[in-house]
Order: structure tokens, then C-alpha cells, then sequence
């Protein structure tokens, strides 16, 4: 993997403009929610919280498939609040370490369940 940021686009924060692949194995890790393995709400009201058990559980699915948070080449970000985003960030960044993957974040009125605040879905890579 390639990460870069070009010189010609603004710097970034918590990202990278581009990560080239070249042919290897592809995941696709649907959005994950900060249930806990027993479907329980971790974190209500509480975007730091809630952040963290879903980055648990990203770790989780990719794992299951012999892969790390470190394959991650794409993150896809739903918020209910974009003004948590410094506690998303916080949380965030006890997950991952630069080289940063390539990042969308997007806020939204909702997602599936009232009492969510987040959502992550993430594209990994590996050998």
C-alpha cells in the first residue's frame, strides 16, 4: 500500500488523500454499531464510548478474517452530531496510527437505531 496526500490538495486531519492498492485481498466490513456481543448499547449518549466499542468491533470483524485495523485502507464515518467529532477523533485515534486511511465522514439525521450516534463501515486490504 501507497499512502499519499498530494502538495497540490489542502493538508489533512485524521486521514490521507489516497491509498494506491495493487492486486491483493479485498475486505469489505459492513457498518458496525456499538452493540456489544450481547447486543447491548455501549456508551448511551456518549459518542467517545460509543466510537470506541465500534472501532472493538471493527477490530473484531477484520480479525475474523485473519486481517488488522492496520489493512484498513478506507473508513466511511456516519455521525448523528458532526459537533462529536473530536470525541470520534479522540477515540479514533487509540485504533490507528499514520499512515491514516483514506476517510468519508458524513452527518446524518439518524441510522438504524434512535440511539445510536455512529457508524463505521471500512474497506481493508492484505497480503
Amino acid at each position: 500500500m501507497k499512502h499519499s496526500n498530494p502538495p497540490a490538495l489542502h493538508a489533512p486531519t485524521g486521514y490521507s488523500h489516497v491509498v494506491e492498492v495493487v492486486a491483493r485481498r479485498t475486505l469489505y466490513v459492513s457498518g458496525q454499531i456499538a452493540l456489544d456481543v450481547e447486543g447491548r448499547l455501549v456508551g448511551p449518549d456518549d459518542m467517545e464510548r460509543q466510537a470506541t466499542q465500534v472501532f472493538e468491533n471493527l477490530r473484531t470483524a477484520l480479525a475474523a478474517s485473519d486481517a488488522s485495523l492496520g489493512d484498513v485502507v478506507k473508513l466511511t464515518v456516519f455521525l448523528t452530531d458532526v459537533s462529536q467529532l473530536a470525541a470520534f477523533r479522540t477515540a479514533r485515534d487509540r485504533f490507528f496510527s499514520a499512515p491514516l486511511p483514506a476517510c468519508s465522514l458524513v452527518e446524518v439525521s439518524k441510522l438504524a437505531r434512535p440511539d445510536l450516534l455512529i457508524e463505521v463501515e471500512a474497506v481493508a486490504v492484505t497480503e
